[in-house]
C-alpha cells in the first residue's frame, strides 16, 4: 500500500507500487504545458508508474508518462518529465531536472542540481556529480535544421561525470570513463579514459582499481 501525504497531489490513473511514499507537496502524474515551439511530442501520455518502495520526496514533480523503477529516491524539489524511464535503485538528487524522453539505467546516481537534457541516455551504474549540465541543441533554438539534429548525450555503463562538467549535444561518454570536474566535453570520450579541461582532453586511463568490474 502506498503512503501519500495530505499535501501531495497524485493525478487520477497514476499507478503506485507497494510501499511507495509521496511526501509533502510532491506532484505525481502532472500533464506538461508545452510552448508552441517545443520539440517534445504532443501524443497522449500514459499514466505515470512508480515502482515498489520508491520515495517521491518533498516538492518533487513527476510528469505523466514517466516510468519510475523500484526503490528509487527522487530528492526534494527534483523533477522528472514526461516519457522518462528510470531503472531500479536510482537516486535523483535534490533540485535535479531530468527532461523528457530520457532513459536512466539501474543503480545510477544523479546528485544535486544536475540538469539532464531531453533525449539523453544514461546506462547502468552511471555517476553524475552536482551541477553537471548536459545539452542537446547546437543551434540553441534557431533554424529548422535543429529539429532533425537534437540529441542529448549518451553516457555508457559505469561512466562518471565530475562536478560542474558540461556535455555538448550528441557526445558519447564510454563505459567506465571519467570526466573531470568542470570539463567541457566537445567530442566522444573513449571507454576507461580520464578526460579533463576545456575542451576535454585525455589525461590518462582510469585506474584499474576504480573500474566497475573491480568494485
Amino acid at each position: 500500500m502506498a503512503e501519500i501525504h495530505p499535501t501531495a497531489i497524485v493525478y487520477p490513473g497514476t499507478v503506485l507500487g507497494e510501499g511507495v511514499k509521496v511526501l509533502e507537496h510532491a506532484v505525481v502524474g502532472k500533464q506538461p504545458s508545452l510552448s508552441p515551439r517545443s520539440t517534445a511530442s504532443r501524443d497522449p501520455l500514459e499514466p505515470t508508474r512508480i515502482g515498489d518502495g520508491t520515495i517521491v520526496s518533498t516538492g518533487a514533480i513527476v510528469f505523466a508518462g514517466a516510468k519510475i523503477g523500484a526503490r528509487v529516491i527522487l530528492g526534494d524539489q527534483s523533477c522528472v518529465r514526461e516519457r522518462v524511464v528510470v531503472g531500479d535503485d536510482v537516486v535523483i538528487g535534490r533540485g535535479s531536472l531530468v527532461e523528457n524522453d530520457t532513459t536512466i539505467g539501474a543503480m545510477t546516481k544523479i546528485q544535486a542540481e544536475a540538469y539532464i537534457t531531453a533525449y539523453s541516455t544514461l546506462e547502468e551504474h552511471v555517476f553524475i556529480a552536482p551541477c553537471v549540465v548536459t545539452t542537446n541543441d547546437n543551434f540553441m533554438g534557431r533554424t529548422e535544421q535543429r529539429l532533425e539534429l537534437i540529441e542529448g548525450p549518451t553516457i555508457r555503463r559505469g561512466a562518471r561525470i565530475g562536478g560542474g562538467a558540461i556535455l555538448l549535444p550528441g557526445v558519447e561518454v564510454g563505459e567506465d570513463a571519467f570526466v573531470g570536474a568542470g570539463a567541457v566535453v566537445t567530442k566522444d570520450v573513449e571507454p576507461r579514459m580520464l578526460v579533463v579541461g576545456n575542451p576535454a582532453r585525455v589525461l590518462r586511463p582510469v585506474a584499474a582499481d576504480e573500474l566497475l568490474e573491480n568494485q
